[in-house]
């Protein structure tokens, strides 16, 4: 039985996105412990719904600086950008409560 909805494009473009995954997941490793922690987290639980967009806006998100990042996940601070602040909203609520 063939796939109809399967092309050839669709399975490149699974890859591709498993690559961009990876190597997210990859650079979530950072120099603090608790941005490793809250990144990876929520890399591992919300892989499979972030779309191409969320993707390219949470590979940005990992460009910033620890220190600047770190503000934006405790709420210090906030993105000017909506969508980075949309989606550092969705890290936050993500993360595991502090003990």
């Amino acid at each position: 039985m063939v796939d109809e909805d399967a092309t050839p494009r669709s399975g490149l473009l699974a890859r591709t996105m498993d690559a961009r995954i990876a190597r997210a997941r990859w650079r979530c490793r950072r120099g603090m412990r608790e941005l490793d922690t809250v990144l990876t987290a929520f890399l591992d639980a919300a892989a499979g719904e972030l779309g191409d967009e969320e993707i390219g806006c949470f590979e940005g998100i990992l460009e910033l600086p620890d220190p600047t990042l770190h503000a934006y996940l405790l709420g210090r601070s906030a993105p000017a950008d909506a969508a980075t602040a949309s989606l550092i909203e969705r890290i936050r609520a993500s993360a595991p409560p502090a003990a």
